[in-house]
């Protein structure tokens, strides 16, 4: 029987202490300090993956910064030019669960994704993005049995909690312009031999959208708040 390998997207990650204070104090005055948004930025999330798989180690230090993109990123899209938060966090999502080891290593796996950072380092958390990203040895297992991923979008809404604190004050988030968007999908994975399956995803994200500028990603939330 052949061995199904973990998706890409499917690996808890605890976000680093420096970054999940800037992010609750962020969230705190953004969206008036109430319970539940706050919850999204400082709670622990081990996601489940598939149980045939070795556990992942963390794969970037809380210091670590987004790399710098490569001059060719293999099978990562760039970030596309949308100022808006849903329509971008959707295609955030799409590139979150779609890889391809057969042409990326992952090197440029992390360096295609750090070009859909925010370059605000107060807002950006690294570490919640690149820890969806296996090991070095886990990913060179995938590779060697071609696996690659296709990401789809079924909607992307912002949380019930985060449209009521905005309609209470809708010039809060004037301050960072975060906006926290949640994402709903599915994940096709193929591998060599005629493999693969597929997996409903859904993943909620802070996405930093400045007036006049393209949106970026500031972050992966902990779980997911539909």
């Amino acid at each position: 029987m052949q061995r199904r390998f973990p998706s890409l997207s499917g690996y808890g990650v605890t976000w680093s202490a420096n970054k999940r204070v800037a992010i609750v104090a962020l969230v705190i005055t953004v969206l008036l300090i109430i319970a539940a948004t706050t919850a999204w930025f400082t709670g622990r999330s081990e996601r489940s993956q598939s149980t045939n798989a070795p556990s992942q180690e963390r794969s970037s230090s809380p210091s670590e910064a987004a790399p710098k993109p490569a001059a060719g990123s293999g099978s990562v899209p760039r970030p596309p030019q949308i100022s808006e938060p849903v329509a971008f966090a959707k295609a955030a999502a799409q590139m979150l669960w779609s890889y391809d080891t057969r042409d990326t290593d992952r090197d440029r796996q992390l360096a295609g994704m750090g070009a859909w950072m925010t370059k605000e380092t107060k807002y950006a958390d690294w570490a919640s993005v690149s820890g969806q990203v296996p090991d070095p040895l886990l990913w060179s297992r995938m590779a060697d049995q071609n696996q690659h991923a296709t990401g789809t979008v079924a909607e992307g809404h912002y949380p019930g909690a985060f449209k009521q604190a905005l309609a209470e004050d809708p010039s809060a988030i004037t301050e960072a312009y975060i906006y926290v968007v949640t994402v709903n999908g599915r994940q096709q994975i193929e591998w060599k031999k005629g493999g693969g399956g597929a997996e409903e995803r859904a993943v909620t994200l802070a996405v930093q959208c400045r007036p006049s500028h393209d949106c970026r990603l500031a972050a992966i939330a902990p779980s997911v708040t539909q």
